[in-house]
């Protein structure tokens, strides 16, 4: 996929394109390194290490090492994708949010800022949860982590990481209009991937230690190199439907005539289940995380440890559910069949309409079960394996996935933009047909 790559530098506005898109997650990256006011990062530091292996490890995760120093950023984009998550289930039962998603680009913009004020509320319900238990914690030698407890603290608090996650909702949103798109998964992508070093070194360090066999590291690299092929197959591949095209005399001339087919991919909701997933078992699991003196909290948290029976079987229900759900949101049997219908198309032997919409939802179900069942396995049998092994977190199936799934999307939004301009870009084939 990388033959081609030079010809980015023949086109300008793709070159400025990357080159925002790598400042925005520049500065998202410096703002990592900023603490909460009032916090002593070094103590926070040294008790979030006798957290590893808990479901602050895959909070941590997504907000990008952000949660270990507290900083302006310990929430992440996760409350967006919450509030998001939100506003979408409501398109689905309640008719005011139906309508207003039938109702274009205006109705999208009043839906993005319903999802805007969900988030600032779930920021600040989630920052206040998180101060209030912050400052019950203390270091090993029984330290306080909070400088100067009480209400003062938990309002900076509160207005610090709530502003922290409207500014990287923004820049997420600033990343797809300006940059190469996907701005709010290149955020996760960009903390992940500024993690794996840091992995890197504790598994070797593990391995010089003793604690972790060099055979059962060799193991561990041939496992993700396998699941990092089978994720490349099943993100590429796709059941085409075939498509016939009518001939259609006009004058002296015959048109159409021509055949297609209609491309459905195996995971079409893509990334999205998992992280919706995590958005929604993380949010009231890593507030029980900070109250481990409250009987009913320490149970919540003992009992959603990544790698546990309980914290499984929810995650694999939520995937399910959402790749169903995103499944539905981003393709429409009716409206593809209507549209072929419109232009004279159809599948060979099924009749045009509602014949066809049946049809489309049919393989698409199948489709989507094969998906389904493909990222539960992908999130979570690694996670057993690597909580029966102790090797750290973010070698998880659900990292990977992640950091594969964005590069091929950031991929094809360059070759799109490459393709859209007369070039080869990522193509191994000539120039586009037609062209000299």
């Amino acid at each position: 996929m990388a033959y081609g790559f030079d010809n980015i530098g023949k086109v300008p506005e793709l070159q400025k394109r990357i080159l925002f898109t790598l400042l925005m997650l520049f500065v998202y990256r410096i703002g990592i390194h900023i603490p909460t006011p009032g916090i002593d990062s070094a103590i926070m530091v040294e008790w979030f290490e006798q957290q590893k292996g808990t479901l602050l490890g895959m909070f941590d995760m997504f907000a990008g090492g952000g949660l270990r120093s507290l900083s302006i950023f310990a929430l992440g984009i996760m409350p967006y994708i919450s509030a998001s998550i939100i506003v979408q289930l409501l398109g689905m039962v309640h008719p005011t949010f139906e309508q207003l998603q039938k109702e274009g680009s205006a109705g999208r913009h009043k839906l993005t800022q319903y999802t805007r004020y969900g988030t600032v509320v779930l920021c600040l319900v989630q920052s206040y949860f998180m101060a209030f238990g912050v400052e019950q914690m203390s270091g090993p030698a029984g330290e306080p982590v909070v400088l100067f407890p009480g209400w003062g603290f938990r309002l900076t608090a509160m207005i610090t990481m709530t502003t922290g996650t409207c500014f990287l909702m923004w820049l997420g949103e600033q990343i797809t209009e300006r940059g190469i798109g996907n701005g709010i998964s290149l955020i996760i992508f960009a903390g992940i991937v500024a993690n794996m070093p840091v992995a890197i070194y504790n598994s070797v360090r593990l391995t010089r230690t003793g604690e972790l066999s060099i055979f059962a590291l060799l193991i561990l690299v041939v496992f993700m190199l396998a699941v990092l092929a089978g994720i490349v197959f099943m993100e590429t591949a796709q059941r085409r439907v075939p498509i016939q095209y009518p001939k259609q005399i006009r004058g002296r001339r015959v048109y159409g005539g021509q055949s297609t087919h209609l491309p459905l991919k195996i995971n079409v909701s893509g990334v999205i289940p998992p992280i919706f997933a995590s958005s929604i078992i993380v949010f009231p699991a890593t507030i029980a995380q900070f109250f481990p003196d409250v009987s009913f909290m320490k149970m919540i948290s003992d009992a959603m440890n990544p790698g546990g029976v309980l914290y499984n079987i929810i995650y694999v229900v939520a995937i399910v559910f959402f790749t169903y759900f995103y499944t539905a949101v981003v393709f429409n049997p009716v409206d593809v069949a209507e549209n072929l219908k419109k232009h004279g198309g159809y599948v060979p032997g099924i009749r045009p309409g509602k014949a066809t919409s049946d049809y489309l939802d049919k393989v698409l179900s199948r489709l989507t079960f094969v998906g389904a069942i493909y990222l539960c396995a992908v999130c979570v049998l690694p996670m057993l394996l690597i909580s029966k092994a102790n090797v750290p977190f973010y070698f998880g199936g659900t990292s990977i996935l992640i950091v594969i799934g964005v590069s091929l999307d950031t991929m094809s939004q360059i070759e799109s933009h490459l393709i859209s301009r007369q070039y080869d870009g990522l193509m191994k084939t000539g120039r586009i047909k037609s062209r000299r």
